[in-house]
């Protein structure tokens, strides 16, 4: 199908002048998208231009090719797709919440589950997910998102972020301290790794922030400290940008986070925003998941990966 355009006005609020490389003059929002009713995981793959992106309780995924400009089905169910990011030889990685599991859809279309378990306990529903450099796996397992006909306890005493290593499949519990571990992405050297935790969902005057870590040797983490924190409890997904900014959803559109934890400016749309990434030719769309639609906007910096 031959998507049709909505354009908004200019969505740009600044709120400090360090948000001004980020505005581009004249730039409107366009709304790719809508007819969904939670959209999440958007992920751009380069080579095809393609945008895919999860439509969680609709079970499928949907797929926006750049160049052709249609919109597709692209796999239906999706168990659940959540959070999706791309490897490095160019294939999808997925978090599917009801089959609680990682996926790899491999260059013929089929499916490789890469971890379903951790000794021995299966996943609570992975979520959202990124990929280092060094080609290791990194997810957030939160306490969100049953399959519509599940039945039984969870498995897991706590909600984590691990790390898979694809070559050897070995899985490492890298937190132990969130309540819901959300969203996550790395600096733009790797040498830190900021995850939201958004517990308030699920406990009384619970976490809604989101926290820093250094990584060191061999992927540790130390530290932890609170990066930022939202009023309006809004955290979920986030990306960063090349000069270390991170730009997170929000209830009003997308807030923008100086690398020093102040906000700096933000995006305005008429829906929540669960999650984003960038893409483009020059990495500079920013392209928004956000509740019933997908959004994009020209902006005046690029994205990491």
């Amino acid at each position: 199908m031959v998507k049709s355009l909505t354009v908004l006005n200019s969505p740009f609020i600044s709120l400090d002048p360090r948000f001004d490389a980020c505005i581009v003059a004249g730039a409107t929002v366009e709304k790719i998208w809508g007819g969904g009713i939670w959209t999440e995981g958007p992920v751009w793959f380069p080579v095809t231009g393609d945008l895919l992106w999860s439509d969680i309780p609709n079970n499928r995924m949907m797929r926006w090719r750049y160049g052709a400009d249609t919109i597709t089905v692209f796999r239906q169910p999706s168990r659940g797709a959540n959070g999706n990011t791309v490897d490095h030889e160019g294939r999808l990685v997925t978090c599917e919440q009801y089959s609680r599991r990682i996926t790899r859809t491999e260059g013929d279309g089929t499916l490789s589950v890469l971890a379903d378990r951790f000794e021995g306990k299966r996943f609570n529903a992975p979520n959202d997910i990124v990929i280092k450099s060094d080609g290791s796996i990194w997810f957030t397992d939160p306490d969100y998102g049953s399959a519509p006909d599940y039945e039984g306890e969870r498995e897991m005493t706590g909600c984590h972020v691990y790390r898979l290593d694809p070559s050897t499949g070995a899985l490492r519990q890298m937190t132990d301290d969130f309540v819901m571990p959300n969203g996550l992405a790395f600096s733009p050297d790797e040498t830190l790794l900021y995850i939201a935790d958004t517990g308030s969902t699920h406990v009384a005057d619970g976490p809604n922030h989101i926290r820093c870590f250094r990584v060191g040797y061999n992927d540790t983490l130390s530290g932890g400290e609170v990066f930022a924190t939202d009023p309006r409890r809004s955290f979920d997904g986030f990306r960063l940008d090349t000069a270390g900014r991170l730009w997170t959803g929000s209830r009003s559109g997308v807030d923008c986070y100086d690398p020093s934890g102040d906000k700096i400016g933000s995006i305005a749309l008429p829906e929540r925003v669960g999650n984003l990434t960038f893409g483009g030719t020059g990495k500079n769309d920013l392209l928004m998941c956000a509740t019933t639609s997908v959004y994009r906007v020209l902006v005046g910096v690029a994205g990491t990966g």
